[in-house]
Formats: C-alpha cells, structure tokens, sequence
C-alpha cells in the first residue's frame, strides 16, 4: 500500500473516489465487453455490411451524413443552444440560462448556525453547516410544491487538502512540485466526520430565484456521528455485533454517501458507496471475515479515522466493516427519527437507489455497485405501494427480493433472485442463511454468474417509455484479451450507457432485452469507437457517463465524471442525450464545471423549471496538476470557485439553473 504522505502519491482520498485500484472480483464470469463483442460482431457485420453496399449504390457518404444531421436536429426533444466545452476556472451554463449557487459547504443550514470560518473550523460547527462534496441531490415538495419543498443532499466524502490550513507542505523532485499532507489531528478528523453524511434542508422560489429557508422546522444534518439502526434481515446478526454494540442493532454514522434516491412515499435514501477506504489496521490472524473485506477492499486506509476511534480499526472491531455498504433510509419528516439502514437490500459500493412503481404496486429499486467488474442488481419489494397511506410504507425496504443482472448476447437480460437456499446459495457454499447472502452480497452475485459490468454507476428508470438506463463510467483494466477483435472497448477509458426494456414493460419482472444506447468518446477518433449520433457536434460529446435523470418529460440528462485535460480536454458537466426516433444518440452540453470537478446529481424540479447539480470536489485531481504545472491544494487551489475570495478556500456547491424569463428548461 502506498504511503498517502509521500511525494510520490497524489491523495488519497482523491484515488479512492476515482475507484481505480486493483479490481477485487476473482470470478471467470463474463464482462459486459465480451457480450457486447459477441453480440454486435454478428449483428453488425450483417446488417452493416448490407447497408455499406446500399449506400454505396445509391447516395455518397457525405450526403448520408448531411441527411442524418437534417433528421436528427429536427427530432431532438431538446431546444437550446450549446454551450462549448472547455476548461477554466469559472462553471458555465448554456445561453439564455442562469446557474445560481444554492448552497455551499460550510453555510449555514439553522438559524443559530456560525458562519463559515475556513481558518477556525469546528465538528460542532460544522454538524450546523452544509457538508462536503455534495453528491446526490433529491427534492421533495412541502404539500406537493414544485417551488417549496426540501432539498436532500448526500456529501460523499472529504478532501483534507482542500479544506484545512497548513496541512500540505509543497516539495521539489525530479524539477517538479509535489505535496506531502501531514497527519490530521483529532480535531481536523472530527471536522470530516461532521461533514460526511447528508442534509435535509428546506427551500423556496422567490422572484424566482431559491432561497434557502434557515429556520425550517426540517432542516437536518446527518453525519458520521448520527445514530442508526439496522433493519431487516441482517439485524441482531452475530457479524454485525460489535464491543460498542453487542445487539448488533445499532449502527453510530454514514459516510461515503454517493448517489441516492427519493422514494414513492417521500422518503430519502442515501447509498453507501467506497466504505473501503475508512477502515484501517489488521483482522486478527485467521479471522472469518478476512474473504468478505478483500472482495470489497477493506482496509483501505484513506482516511486517517482508526487513529482516533477504535471503531475503524480492525483490530479492535473487527467486525465494524459489517455495518457499512447498505442504502440508508431517512423519514424527511421528523428530524428526531431514526434512520435505517435497509439490509433487505443487500451491502456493496452503493452508487443510488432509484425506484419506481410497477404495474402491480411493488416498488422497484435500481442498483450500480461502482466498481470496474461489478455487478447491476434491483431490489422488489414484498409489499405493495399504498399512495394514501404513508405510514403503511415506511417498511417496505425490510422486505424484498434483491436481483442481480445477466446479460446475453442475444440481447436478453434475466435478473437473478439473490435468495439463501436457490442455485449455489447454500450452506455448502458457506451461507447460513440470507443474512450472511446479503452480508456478502457480491460473493453471492458471483457465484449465480452475473455479468461483470464497467463500473455501474446511477441506472434510472425512465416512467416515460418504460425503459431504464445504466450508467457505465469506464474500465481502464479490461485488457485486450477478455474480449474479441471485434470489440471496440478494451481499455474502456469512455463508458458507455445500457438500454433496457423490461419485458412486458414490467419493471418487477425477471427478463428484459438491452441495447446499448451510446458507447462514449470522442467520435472524431477512430480507435474509440464512440457511437454518438452524426448530429452531435465536438462539444456535444462525452466520456465517463456518472450521474443521470429523466425529467419529467421523459428525457434523459446525463452527468460525467472524470473528463479533465488528459482524458478529453474538457471538464465535466450536464449533457442533453436524446433517446427516441431520428435524434437517438445526440447530445448537447448544456452546463460544465470548473477544473478539477465532477458533475453529480443532477435533478429536476417536478415542473421542470429548475435543475439543480451538484459540483462536486472543484479544484482537486491529478490532472490539474499538469494542467497548472503545480498542486493544487488549499493555499494555492486550481479555482477559489465559487466565491474568488483570498481569504476562501475551493468550495464544493449546488447550483440552480433556471431559464431566463422562466420557463421549462430545454423547452
């Protein structure tokens, strides 16, 4: 493991939120890659032969092309004017639009909260504040409002060398500047627990600008500190007890929390994504759970948190990595409840939880567990949605069945119930019973032969046309040799996004068909293989799909993450990606970020006048530091966005977007 203080290391938590170490799935199971080579090997030398020979005949190239620009620009269900991409200090929105900074980390979220002081940080001030690299962002409407309501926030994690003082002393090696990051004190590892979690805090549209609401009766943090309990089946189990919580019951905190979701009956559910990285120190010699950690990469050691509390050092709670991994459930409307972590639906690197409604009631949540070679699951619940009593569905989560996804290459998909005592789930392969499948969720998809997929990120279903959309951020370890000539996408440093189509439009079912709807890149270069529609202009393409939402015109808005100078000579951002008819395959930036930022969320308001993102980690990234020939770090960032204030450090935001005059955006 690499020293994180050493020159020769970039930071760690930086390398951690890129989740690009070693990949931990031993299986021979099959890749998406080696689907899709066989699946469009055969297809497309058929079909596209034939059309090359038809087109040959009849109509030059070029002229194919223009026509396919002419049907494409009028069958886009989009209507604005593209913004460039490029790369600078300062986020940019498309014309005719406004993107205002909603909040803040470190603003104010109480009426009694402190200002911001970057020099004189707290924890007590900031379990008052907005928290860190906000991720996920969710809205849920006070009495059914599209322009009052609460806005929920995950904040995934912390950047140490962006947010403290004095920590980063900058060396010279081989004529270049490296950082070394000294250890955090107590003090500096009680601010980052105080600013992991996630915030519930009330919002307004005045004049048409929003407003956050300071003395809202709901406003809430959630932090590292927050009491939770454990639900379901995995509850009161022998590998989740610990010295502090013998009930096995009882779980202090969240953290990681990437993406999330907004359930049918108004609750807010936050995922629990790289636990890896907290946990430090050695299991004892021969210890049960040594397997289960090295399948999800524990420890890690990112953080520095075992050296203050026992509870993440292995050594002294080796079973605390049990209680983390899971998708937490928070009752928005009571800030004194207690929120439940929701074990029915299975520990891995949860990116989100978005659901719908299927056709007989139940309630489907989609799952990524990012990382490259891991697996798509979806959770159905038992019970059915009641949209008249709310109460009757606040355990639906307890109970379910957890699917995980197998691809074909004949373009069909089969979700395979994750169950103890099915297939291979059985005391024969050591599961006791379904608490230990779920415990171990990712051995247990590992040996029904899932389909190793190229980081699955957010899937959202679509209410619109019935489908649902995976996002697949990259795989810069598949090597040539796991898939065949055919295949485009070995070192997939792009991504690409999957199509589904339940069967019967039945989103609780267990068959659908794919289709892959965009492969990601630059088109302009041959050996990508991007696939983006001949209509999308060279700002209109992208790599590194992430975060995505469908509004409520049923449209698809895609998020990316890691584009930067290197990888695509843009920053991230928010691009517009038609689905249906003669535009499918085009896309159009419509907001990117400054240097050194990802683009998360993104969400809009249920009239579709308002987007909100989130701009996570501005200023961070190796990358930068060849773009700027130098660190980046708190005295000297990459941007001060978003206040370009001296004595202000880098701050992640969320942004509203609102079109100028009001209106629908891209309408």
């Amino acid at each position: 493991m690499t020293d994180h203080r050493s020159p020769d290391a970039r930071f760690r938590t930086s390398l951690l939120e890129e989740n690009d170490g070693p990949a931990t799935n031993p299986t021979e199971n099959r890749t998406m890659g080696e689907i899709i080579a066989e699946r469009f090997s055969r297809r497309a030398f058929l079909k596209g032969s034939l059309a090359v020979s038809a087109i040959a005949a009849t109509v030059s190239p070029l002229a194919l092309v223009a026509a396919d620009d002419a049907r494409a620009a009028e069958g886009s269900a989009f209507s604005f004017d593209e913004l460039e991409a490029g790369i600078d200090d300062k986020h940019h929105v498309a014309p005719g639009y406004d993107a205002d900074v909603l909040l803040r980390w470190g603003d104010p979220l109480f009426a009694d909260s402190p200002e911001f002081d970057p020099a004189r940080q707290s924890a007590e001030a900031q379990a008052r504040q907005f928290g860190y690299n906000n991720d996920y962002v969710g809205y849920i409407g006070i009495d059914g409002s599209a322009e009052h309501g609460l806005l929920v926030v995950n904040h995934e994690y912390t950047n140490p060398h962006l947010m403290f003082p004095g920590i980063v002393k900058i060396v010279e090696k081989d004529g270049k500047k490296a950082a070394e990051l000294t250890p955090l004190s107590k003090e500096q590892v009680d601010v980052e627990m105080a600013a992991h979690g996630g915030t519930i805090v009330e919002i307004r549209k005045e004049g048409g600008k929003w407003q956050v609401v300071r003395d809202g009766k709901l406003n809430r943090r959630i932090t590292s500190n927050t009491e939770m309990a454990l639900s379901g089946p995995v509850a009161g189990h022998d590998r989740v007890k610990t010295n502090a919580d013998p009930s096995g019951t009882k779980v202090v905190g969240t953290f990681n929390n990437c993406a999330g979701g907004v359930t049918p009956w108004g609750t807010y559910v936050m995922a629990e994504e790289n636990i890896h990285g907290y946990f430090s120190g050695e299991l004892p010699e021969g210890h049960k759970e040594a397997a289960n950690y090295k399948r999800l990469g524990i420890p890690e050691g990112a953080y520095e948190w075992g050296a203050h509390y026992d509870r993440f050092d292995l050594a002294k709670e080796p079973n605390e990595p049990n209680r983390f991994g899971w998708i937490v459930e928070v009752d928005v409307n009571d800030p004194t409840s207690t929120p439940r972590k929701r074990t029915a639906m299975g520990r891995f690197k949860h990116e989100g939880a978005e659901s719908i409604v299927a056709k007989d009631g139940r309630v489907v949540f989609y799952l990524g567990d990012d990382e490259r070679f891991e697996y798509v699951y979806k959770f159905v619940t038992a019970g059915r949605f009641d949209p008249d009593d709310r109460a009757a569905n606040m355990n639906l989560l307890d109970d379910g069945t957890l699917h995980v996804a197998k691809f074909a290459a004949d373009g069909t998909v089969d979700w395979l119930p994750i169950v103890f005592g099915q297939g291979p789930l059985t005391a024969e392969n050591g599961f006791a019973g379904q608490a230990d499948v779920l415990i171990e969720t990712r051995r247990a998809a590992d040996l029904l032969g899932a389909t190793k997929m190229d980081r699955p990120e957010d899937i959202q279903p679509n209410r619109v046309n019935g489908k649902v959309y995976v996002m697949l951020t990259n795989n810069s370890k598949r090597k040539a040799d796991q898939v065949d000539a055919a295949n485009p996408r070995a070192d997939n440093a792009f991504g690409h996004i999957i199509e589904i189509s339940e069967d019967g439009g039945d989103f609780a079912g267990t068959r659908g068909k794919w289709e892959v709807l965009l492969k990601c890149g630059d088109p302009a270069v041959a050996d990508v293989g991007a696939t983006f529609s001949t209509a999308t202009t060279a700002n209109g393409w992208f790599g590194m799909p992430d975060n995505c939402a469908v509004d409520s015109a049923g449209r698809l808005w895609v998020a990316t993450d890691g584009q930067g100078p290197k990888a695509t000579g843009r920053t991230d951002g928010l691009w517009a990606v038609d689905t249906e008819g003669p535009a499918r395959a085009t896309s159009k930036l419509f907001f990117r970020v400054p240097i050194g930022a990802e683009m998360c969320g993104p969400l809009f308001a249920p009239d579709d006048q308002t987007a909100f993102v989130a701009v996570q980690h501005p200023g961070d990234g190796g990358e930068d530091w060849e773009a700027f020939g130098r660190p980046s770090y708190y005295e000297d960032p990459s941007t001060r966005w978003p206040d370009f204030k001296p004595d202000m450090p880098v701050r992640p935001a969320v942004v509203a977007i609102t079109k100028q005059g009001g209106g629908k955006i891209a309408i």
